[in-house]
C-alpha cells in the first residue's frame, strides 16, 4: 500500500516520514525528487537556465533556487511553465522509486509531496495523510528555516492550496503543532492502522 503525506510548508512532512521510518517504513520524498532532476547535466536544468539565462545558476553551477522561486511567485505564467518542465519528470522518477518499495518486504511505504493534490500524484497513492499546523506556525518556521520575511512566507504559503481543502482531502490527519511525544504517539497510531489494513487487504 502506498500512503500519500502532504501538507503545507514547514508543516514538518519529513519529520513524520522519518517517524515512520523508525517503524521500518520507507519513503520517498517529491521534494528530493524534484531537486534531483535539476541537477548538473539534467534536461530540466538545461530548459530552465535556456529560458532565464545564466542568472539562473549559482557560482558552483548549480540551480539558484532562490532566483527561480521569487521569480515564479512573482510571475504566475513563470510558475506554471516551470510546473510544465518539472511535474512529468518528477511523476515519472517517482514511479521508479515506488516500484522500487513494492519489492521491499514493507508493508506499506509512503510518498511525500507538497503538491500531492495539486500535482494529481495523490493517483498513485492508496490513501492520503495530512501533515496541518496553523498558517501562522507555517508562516513564522517558513521565514525561520528559508531566511525569508514573513511577507514572502505568506507569499509562499498564499499560493498552496487552502488548508480546509486539504483537509477535506485527507484520508487521515496528523496534528504536528504540538510536541515531539505526541507527534510520536500519532505516527505509532498510523503505523498500526496501516498495517491492520494491509493484513485485511
Amino acid at each position: 500500500m502506498t500512503i500519500g503525506v502532504t501538507g503545507g510548508i514547514a508543516s514538518g512532512k519529513s519529520t513524520v516520514a522519518r517517524a515512520f521510518e523508525a517503524h521500518g517504513i520507507p519513503w520517498v520524498d517529491a521534494d528530493d525528487v524534484a531537486r534531483e532532476i535539476v541537477a548538473p547535466g539534467e534536461p530540466a536544468l538545461d530548459e530552465i537556465v535556456a529560458r532565464h539565462g545564466q542568472a539562473m545558476l549559482d557560482a558552483e553551477g548549480q540551480l539558484n533556487r532562490r532566483a527561480l522561486r521569487e521569480l515564479v511567485f512573482r510571475e504566475a505564467d513563470e510558475r506554471a511553465w516551470l510546473e510544465s518542465v518539472m511535474h512529468p519528470r518528477i511523476r515519472q522518477r517517482i514511479l521508479a522509486y515506488l516500484e522500487r518499495m513494492r519489492e521491499s518486504q514493507a508493508p506499506y511505504h509512503l510518498l511525500v509531496s507538497p503538491l500531492l493534490f495539486e500535482s494529481g500524484q495523490f493517483r498513485l497513492v492508496d490513501r492520503t495523510l495530512v501533515i496541518d499546523i496553523p498558517e501562522s506556525v507555517q508562516i513564522t518556521r517558513t521565514a525561520a528555516r528559508d531566511d525569508v520575511n514573513e511577507a514572502q512566507a505568506q507569499a509562499i504559503v498564499d499560493a498552496q492550496m487552502p488548508r480546509h481543502e486539504r483537509l477535506a482531502c485527507a484520508d487521515d490527519v496528523i496534528d504536528n503543532s504540538g510536541e515531539a511525544k505526541s507527534l510520536a504517539e500519532q505516527v505509532a497510531t498510523l503505523d498500526r492502522k496501516y498495517r491492520a489494513l494491509c493484513a485485511s487487504s
